[in-house]
């Protein structure tokens, strides 16, 4: 009995010892931090849910006031409220501060925007000089959307500029950084009144926290498109990144080269390996103390995304040379990563769970990368099969396709929501009842959520979540430039695509941190919808404003009455062209790219004469008269013209009904019969030269 009772002794001792010696956190914040607009705050503000995930040895303290500005001459000064008091009082070994939202606020920022770091570096001291040894990490904001009252009157701006200030002072006073913003920031549907985090959001920010003060953020991984025998891109220096646990040394091997690093603080590493060359075949090793991943069948080689909607998407088995396609798709040279939608967006209500996971950003399918055989591409697809393949002849080495279309998907689902926001945000407002967004993508969103609940569900059409889904998990895997075909679902409005194109092209050089990625892209092709000889008409004019864009016409294939045509070998083939003349040199000579392009029209009392770029062997493609040119006065109302191939690469043309022509248009019909080519048969482009 006595034995008994001197180790319960011995073991409240030891518990007690345990509980004086365990790591005391404090959460010093604003309305966040505190847990404003949570159901059960108590349970579910993250300090508590850090508490849960940190366990005994820690304990975690919410020091949060709602409102509370960083700025000490603020509408309401942290360093004046009881929270900040008690905060030192509690003499924390840890401090995890998140301050700087309500400093967004007009009655703050815009006044006293120079008290900022100053002030910001005054807080630290004060909790350095109540426990001289305790650390101390400051926090990027967590996001403010776009659905906020204040966000383009102030808020959006001031927002960054603050995330920039606390960045400096980061730099500048030895404490750590943890980034709040990121996490959160593709999760829109968690922020019911645009600020604060519901008990998911929340839950992300501890884990984010807990990863920060623990350094545990899973040990080492990469992107999931990191596999074997994926193909990396030749011939250039490669940057390679991925996660492991801070601190730990991460060692890369590949083809003789050994390259060592250690993670920062923040989990992320990187390296950059020299050019890699086409012909071995490599196995890239990725280690840690801990863990070690190996990747076997490795090739060097050109690397591309093939992306837009469905007729991107439309399958090699359902084109109009499959049979023979298939038959002859056995290729070790060309490797594709099919990221498949796991729903499609067809005209039915999805079930509530898979909304949930819709709005968690989980639409892909897991992917690997497989070499071409019948078994394994006649869901592939058909543009970016017939694309690599004509590259993989062309250039002779292994070809590697990322495939991630999404059928009737806009544009703007494919560009990230900072650059939305900063540039276009009425893209975001609303986007149920948004007149910029198509109708039918609208309706086609509303009817696939329908099971969900609230106007926080998620689409893959809606802005910026495609981009989030299937462009930011592949981490900036490098790749050579992007083939794209799209369109469909933006005809209706040409002068807003046009400035969404512009944002598509910047966000993703900007993501890859390379201005000049290249875009090869297919013009719309023919089909009875009356925007779209407007919209084609667009496009030609994109690919000639916008730098490293190049157009592949695409008019003499398509079919009156179905949006999917099934001629998909020759829009490949052109996309190819495209890509060899402009990215790998082939032009000047050496190949016919493009089609006849309007250049020059001149008017000679009743005739107009048109002159062309890429015009080399004028003629058409049938052999009969040319079509679809036609003519107008100053009064633009146009009228068919008689047109007839001159020496020197023009078309000339005369209208009886107009006198004094202006204006000159060609195959500006929604179907065309449009049938000018060159030598090498391509076909010219639907142009009007009423736009400026």
């Amino acid at each position: 009995m006595r034995r008994l009772l001197l180790l319960f002794v011995a073991a409240a001792g030891l518990m007690s010892a345990a509980a004086t010696t365990r790591i005391r956190v404090a959460c010093v914040g604003n309305s966040v931090t505190y847990g404003a607009g949570l159901a059960d705050r108590a349970h579910e503000a993250y300090p508590t849910q850090l508490q849960r995930l940190l366990g005994d040895g820690y304990e975690v303290r919410n020091f949060g006031h709602s409102g509370a500005t960083l700025l000490s001459r603020g509408h309401r000064p942290y360093v004046r409220l009881p929270e900040f008091r008690q905060a030192l009082d509690y003499g924390a070994d840890c401090v995890v501060i998140h301050l700087g939202l309500n400093d967004t606020d007009p009655r703050n920022w815009p006044n006293l925007r120079d008290d900022f770091v100053a002030d910001y570096e005054a807080l630290i001291d004060s909790f350095r000089q109540a426990n001289p040894r305790c650390r101390i990490w400051i926090c990027r904001l967590t996001p403010i959307f776009d659905r906020h009252p204040r966000f383009r009157s102030g808020t959006r701006d001031w927002h960054r500029k603050i995330q920039s200030a606390i960045e400096a002072v980061a730099s500048g006073r030895d404490v750590g950084l943890i980034d709040l913003h990121e996490p959160l920031h593709s999760r829109p549907d968690l922020f019911p009144d645009a600020l604060h985090p519901n008990a998911e959001g929340a839950a992300i920010l501890a884990r984010t926290v807990c990863s920060a003060l623990t350094g545990d953020y899973g040990g080492l991984r990469l992107s999931p498109v990191y596999a074997d025998s994926m193909v990396l891109q030749r011939d250039r220096p490669m940057p390679l990144r991925g996660q492991a646990d801070a601190g730990e040394r991460v060692t890369v091997s590949i083809g003789g080269q050994r390259l060592r690093t250690t993670a920062g603080p923040d989990g992320r590493w990187s390296v950059t390996l020299s050019p890699l060359k086409a012909g071995p075949t490599y196995t890239l090793e990725v280690s840690t103390p801990n863990r070690r991943l190996t990747f076997n069948g490795v090739v060097a080689g050109e690397v591309w995304v093939c992306s837009g909607q469905s007729n991107m998407a439309f399958p090699l088995g359902r084109c109009a040379t499959a049979r023979e396609d298939l038959a002859d798709s056995r290729r070790a040279d060309l490797r594709i990563y099919d990221m498949q939608p796991r729903w499609a967006t067809d005209a039915v209500s999805w079930p509530a769970a898979v909304v949930d996971s819709v709005n968690r950003l989980d639409y892909f399918r897991p992917a690997s990368w497989r070499t071409s055989q019948p078994q394994t591409v006649a869901g592939v697809s058909a543009v970016a099969y017939h694309f690599g393949r004509m590259l993989a002849d062309s250039l002779d080495v292994p070809v590697g396709l990322i495939v991630n279309a999404v059928g009737g998907s806009p544009a703007e689902a494919w560009v990230d929501r900072t650059t939305v926001e900063q540039e276009f945000p009425d893209l975001l407002t609303d986007w149920y009842r948004n007149d910029f967004i198509q109708p039918w993508v609208r309706e086609r969103a509303a009817l696939n959520v329908k099971a969900g609940q609230g106007d926080a569900r998620r689409h893959p059409y809606q802005t910026a979540y495609l981009f989030e889904a299937g462009i930011a998990p592949l981490d900036r895997f490098p790749v050579r430039g992007v083939a794209w075909y799209q369109g469909e679902s933006n005809a209706h409005n040409m002068e807003a695509h046009e400035q969404t194109f512009r944002l598509l092209t910047q966000s993703w050089r900007t993501y890859w941190n390379d201005p000049s990625l290249p875009f090869c892209f297919v013009q719309l092709s023919s089909l009875n919808r009356a925007s779209w000889p407007w919209f084609r008409d667009s496009q030609r004019r994109l690919s000639a404003s916008v730098p490293d864009c190049y157009m592949a016409v695409t008019t003499d294939v398509g079919d009156s009455l179905d949006v999917h045509p099934r001629r998909k070998r020759e829009v490949g083939r052109r996309l190819a062209l495209q890509a060899l003349a402009h990215v790998y040199g082939y032009g000047a000579g050496r190949l016919v790219a493009n089609g006849p392009m309007f250049r020059t029209v001149t008017f000679e009392g009743r005739t107009a004469r048109v002159a062309f770029d890429h015009a080399d062997g004028l003629r058409t493609a049938d052999g009969g008269a040319l079509r679809t040119f036609e003519l107008a006065g100053s009064d633009r109302r146009f009228y068919p013209a008689d047109a007839h191939i001159d020496r020197g690469g023009t078309v000339r043309l005369q209208a009886a009904q107009v006198a004094e022509p202006r204006y000159v248009r060609y195959g500006w019909q929604p179907f065309t019969r449009a049938n000018l080519v060159n030598s090498a048969g391509l076909p010219a482009s639907t142009f009007t030269t009423e736009n400026p």
